[in-house]
């Protein structure tokens, strides 16, 4: 029976958001070596498979919409299953290679805790470009993406907030501050209710360091 709300798989919308961008051209992954990471592995680009290769701009564009980090492996906290042990050594053995520069995508709480929560491993090409080598543990909730969305920027922010005191609101029985209600009773309500809501996200978010998706990405430290 399929399920109301099936889990999100991470490396569908990876593929997802690769294939509504333009085509990828290998000679673009060789050619130029301008980028910050420079290509470690030598591969034969006949051998690999088209549609697990990605841009960092497509990775970057995925952790920001579902609140993932993309950090180096040394920091990855989980360990990599056996299968993807497997697959890298397939990797070597068909390029003749030693790969190096692994990469994982993963939620935050990964890169601190043991959990299986959807990680992906990739190497990379050169250029920008990152080539996925394995993916395993659980697919991610399928309400991700919307509990993500109000971190994104500071608008969406208070509009999350602007809703949710909306909705709190409505389910205050605001007839008990007031034997005649009327309008302006619940549209005070709802500044006051505004105001808590509002202080409640602004301590929570000093207090525990929080920053929004585009700053802790790719970012290393925890209090971002």
């Amino acid at each position: 029976m399929t399920k109301l709300f099936p889990p999100t798989q991470i490396d569908q919308i990876l593929q997802n958001v690769a294939q509504n961008a333009d085509a990828i051209n290998l000679g673009n992954i060789t050619d130029g070596q301008t980028s910050k990471i420079q290509n470690t592995n030598n591969f034969d680009f006949d051998q690999l498979e088209s549609h697990r290769i990605f841009h960092l701009d497509q990775i970057k564009k995925v952790c920001v919409d579902y609140r993932l980090r993309f950090l180096d492996l040394k920091y990855f906290k989980g360990n990599i299953p056996k299968e993807g042990i497997e697959k890298i050594t397939q990797l070597e053995k068909e390029h003749q290679t030693s790969l190096d520069g692994f990469k994982i995508m993963a939620p935050s709480v990964l890169f601190r805790l043991k959990k299986t929560d959807d990680p992906l491993l990739f190497v990379p090409l050169g250029n920008n470009y990152f080539y996925l080598v394995h993916k395993w543990g659980n697919d991610l909730s399928f309400f991700r993406k919307v509990w993500a969305w109000p971190f994104k920027n500071i608008w969406n922010l208070l509009m999350a907030v602007l809703f949710v005191s909306f909705f709190a609101t409505l389910l205050t029985p605001y007839q008990i501050f007031t034997k005649t209600p009327t309008s302006s009773t619940f549209w005070m309500l709802y500044f006051f209710m505004f105001k808590a809501i509002a202080s409640i996200v602004l301590f929570y978010g000093f207090a525990l360091g929080k920053n929004f998706n585009p700053a802790i990405w790719n970012n290393r430290y925890d209090k971002t």
